[in-house]
């Protein structure tokens, strides 16, 4: 999935961003785009910009919350045998808070940011397996990690992608095929403007540049990581973590309570 492959990625949400940072590095690696985004105008900017590259650009003006534009993109990974790589990065934020929230905009985020990703990568990982090659980035979320910082159907939404991942790379990974989640801090996108919120009210320490997130994220993944966290500086932290997960499994389904919840009997 390197320099000169020539195959297709097809990236979502490429119209700005860290989709269209992923366009450019992509390119750049020799990879043919196809980009999926709802503003026609700037994603043909940025398939014009990645053409610099010498490789073929195609965009899909496609609105992914709607059945028909995403059953369009689906299609087209699952019958297109040029994609290799699919970048799942379209997702919308939302306004902190439950209490008074826009039940119709949560609805709307969940759809891309829930349903589109499942369905995208379904139809990939059904091609990519049936060829034994290729490879899916998801873009989730450190607020998957998270939950109480943020909206929690937002990071209910980035939690979701990062298990979908995590399920994906263990059933794919004997068919050839590649997972990754990327799980990035605050960044510097048009995100907030979504989320009613500003990245500039949070303290500049914790706000990274797309570029530099992006170009993280692909040094993970050539680095062969299943999760990338950009921003961690040590990843026997992540390492410990999954490690203290893993040894609550014996003792998740038992067939009697814990001795704690036992009440003696009157």
């Amino acid at each position: 999935m390197t320099r000169s492959s020539r195959t297709t990625a097809l990236i979502t949400g490429a119209s700005s961003g860290i989709g269209a940072v992923y366009a450019d590095r992509l390119a750049r690696r020799g990879h043919d785009l196809i980009l999926v985004a709802r503003d026609a105008a700037r994603l043909t900017a940025v398939a014009e910009a990645a053409t610099r590259y010498g490789v073929a650009v195609e965009t899909i003006r496609a609105d992914l919350a709607e059945p028909a534009d995403l059953h369009r993109v689906e299609a087209r990974l699952r019958d297109d045998a040029s994609i290799a790589l699919l970048v799942n990065n379209a997702g919308i934020g939302a306004a902190p808070g439950m209490a008074h929230a826009d039940l119709d905009a949560l609805e709307r985020m969940i759809k891309v940011n829930v349903t589109a990703p499942t369905r995208l990568a379904a139809a990939a990982a059904r091609a990519f397996a049936a060829a034994e090659r290729g490879a899916i980035i998801n873009i989730s979320s450190v607020l998957a990690l998270e939950p109480e910082l943020f909206n929690g159907v937002y990071s209910g939404t980035k939690a979701f992608v990062l298990n979908l991942s995590l399920s994906l790379r263990n059933e794919l990974a004997a068919r050839g095929v590649r997972v990754q989640a990327v799980l990035p801090g605050a960044t510097r996108t048009g995100f907030w403007r979504c989320a009613g919120a500003g990245a500039d009210a949070l303290p500049a320490e914790m706000v990274m540049e797309a570029g530099e997130l992006v170009d993280a994220a692909l040094a993970g993944f050539d680095a062969g990581e299943d999760v990338t966290i950009p921003s961690l500086p040590e990843r026997a932290d992540w390492d410990a973590f999954n490690a203290a997960r893993a040894r609550l499994a014996p003792n998740l389904s038992r067939r009697h309570a814990a001795a704690r919840y036992r009440v003696a009997a009157a």
